[in-house]
């Protein structure tokens, strides 16, 4: 056999090499946008519309949270009674104005209405009205963002969609890569009615997004159930929830800072100390906001009114500035901070992960944050649709559509293999894929016909 014969077969072998690893991932490139593209249209909607939080819940509920700037304001202590009048119950929490022209927030609970978010005027002491707790459109927008509205189960499909996105970039990639072609790598081929322009579109448009589609991701990744929670024990320690270093020889309860006041998710473990001297006289919320000025909190801190004898004023802020964010407790008694806590006392996990929860909720770079990740968005959308549209002009009629498999099954192995690290580092995501693998073989075997 001569040279140029054995050139020939060795060139044929790798083609049909390469051809049936391409197939391989295209098939599972198409299982992973079954699991996520659903999720990612209204994760993509959802998050684009909570990225103007502060602006379109300024517009809409403008008459309660703005207010004339005046030069005397009122005390925090008077701006709870008001509250009260108007609304009888019980103050948990006081949040002062964010900027002058802001009004202040008393958390009420009620017995009539439960929970209620009462506004006042910092200057003149005058209720301007209340909302349910987290009841604006942007807190719904956001709940349905984290699907909490589903209750804690659906948490797992946060994490499911984060890895299975995850996976369908690094196989869109893939497919993605020019390979000596020229033609759809960054430019859109013929028109909307071809299969070939929505090919295209799809594939420029997940080249641009990719790599957002990952952070996000990741950065998403913190209000998972499983994987979230686990992390978060790692990146902050066992010091009673706090990060390792941070000074607890104090009194402890067992009470979670995050059950009273919500906190960044570095803290949802945090504990909280306890005050001492509990026969003596509460120095009151003045006294305690006070205090928390002199220290030096961001303004439009928050602080939790203690409701036990043991309790504690505890102010914290966690502004667009991921820096700025802070924790005091305050004995309420003696008015002496018993912990103190910043981003500077986070672990390096800790910050790399709050600063990247900043960055996903478009806060930590102002408008520029706001518009590159709403384009991200648009983009995650058009990559969607486009994908949609491309499937539909490709689907033989009566049938699903799965890419075919691969003339040679062996290229699964290195494929799978690679998935399975993802698999590890995200275990429901590395459970999904046992599962999609066995129903991968039952439907090649069994409604191969069907869905070819």
């Amino acid at each position: 056999m001569s040279e140029i014969t054995l050139g020939r077969e060795s060139s044929a072998v790798a083609a049909r090499s390469a051809s049936n690893l391409c197939r391989a991932v295209w098939r599972w490139h198409f299982y992973a946008g079954l699991m996520v593209l659903p999720f990612m249209i209204t994760l993509a909607v959802t998050g684009a519309l909570y990225l103007f939080k502060d602006e379109i819940d300024g517009a809409i509920y403008s008459n309660l949270k703005r207010v004339a700037v005046e030069q005397t304001r009122v005390a925090p202590e008077a701006m709870v009674d008001a509250a009260l009048s108007n609304y009888p119950g019980t103050a948990v929490k006081y949040t002062g104005p964010a900027t002058p022209e802001n009004s202040a927030e008393i958390t009420v609970t009620t017995e009539d209405f439960g929970k209620l978010a009462v506004y006042v005027n910092p200057y003149s002491g005058a209720v301007l009205g209340a909302l349910p707790d987290r009841g604006t459109i942007m807190w719904t927008i956001r709940y349905l963002h984290s699907l909490k509205y589903f209750g804690d189960t659906a948490r797992l499909l946060i994490e499911l969609a984060g890895g299975w996105s995850i996976l369908l970039v690094g196989t869109g990639i893939y497919l993605w890569w020019p390979r000596g072609k020229k033609g759809g790598v960054v430019s859109v081929r013929g028109k909307p009615k071809s299969r070939m322009f929505w090919r295209d579109l799809h594939a420029v448009t997940g080249l641009f997004v990719g790599f957002f589609i990952v952070f996000l991701a990741i950065t998403g990744m913190p209000w998972s159930g499983v994987w979230g929670e686990k992390v978060n024990e790692w990146a902050n320690g066992s010091n009673f929830g706090y990060p390792s270093g941070v000074r607890v020889d104090v009194p402890m309860s067992g009470e979670h800072l995050d059950h009273v006041a919500k906190t960044s998710w570095s803290l949802e473990q945090a504990k909280l100390p306890e005050s001492s001297g509990v026969a003596g006289t509460p120095i009151g919320l003045d006294k305690a906001v006070e205090t928390f000025d002199r220290l030096g909190l961001h303004r439009g801190y928050a602080v939790a009114i203690p409701r036990k004898p043991e309790g504690v004023y505890t102010g914290s802020v966690y502004p667009d500035d991921a820096s700025q964010q802070r924790v005091i407790h305050l004995d309420q008694y003696s008015g002496k901070p018993l912990i103190d806590m910043g981003f500077a006392d986070y672990g390096l996990g800790g910050k790399w992960m709050e600063w990247g929860i900043s960055v996903h909720m478009g806060q930590e770079f102002g408008l520029a944050n706001q518009l590159v990740l709403l384009a991200a968005c648009l983009g995650i959308v058009l990559l969607a649709v486009s994908a949609g549209v491309m499937w539909w002009k490709r689907r033989p009629a009566g049938s699903l559509g799965v890419p075919p498999l691969p003339a040679d099954t062996r290229v699964f192995r290195g494929l799978i293999s690679i998935l399975a690290i993802g698999g590890i580092a995200f275990p429901l995501v590395g459970m999904s894929l046992v599962v999609m693998l066995a129903l991968d073989w039952l439907a090649t075997r069994v409604f191969r016909p069907a869905l070819a």
